[in-house]
């Protein structure tokens, strides 16, 4: 268990790839992506938008280095357990 106290932000620029919900905004920190279903089974567009405001802020913070690598880290991982 990590002993540093991270700001509670931190990972979280990109939505959970696991849980995507269909149909709605599934948003990070900095990221949003977007699911389309049609007609309930399906997969119309898929969209992604970034909120420079927010990658502005986490560039700002101390962490942001960390933040970004645990954060890719992550979203990898999630990547290859999605395509299972």
């Amino acid at each position: 268990m990590s002993r540093t106290k991270h700001k509670e932000c931190f990972g979280k620029m990109f939505p959970n790839d696991l849980h995507l919900r269909n149909n709605v905004p599934n948003e990070g920190k900095v990221f949003t992506s977007r699911v389309e279903l049609l007609a309930g089974m399906t997969r119309g567009d898929r969209t992604i938008a970034g909120n420079i405001d927010e990658w502005d802020d986490c560039q700002q913070c101390p962490e942001f280095d960390s933040c970004y690598k645990y954060c890719v880290a992550k979203v990898t991982l999630e990547s290859v357990v999605a395509a299972q």
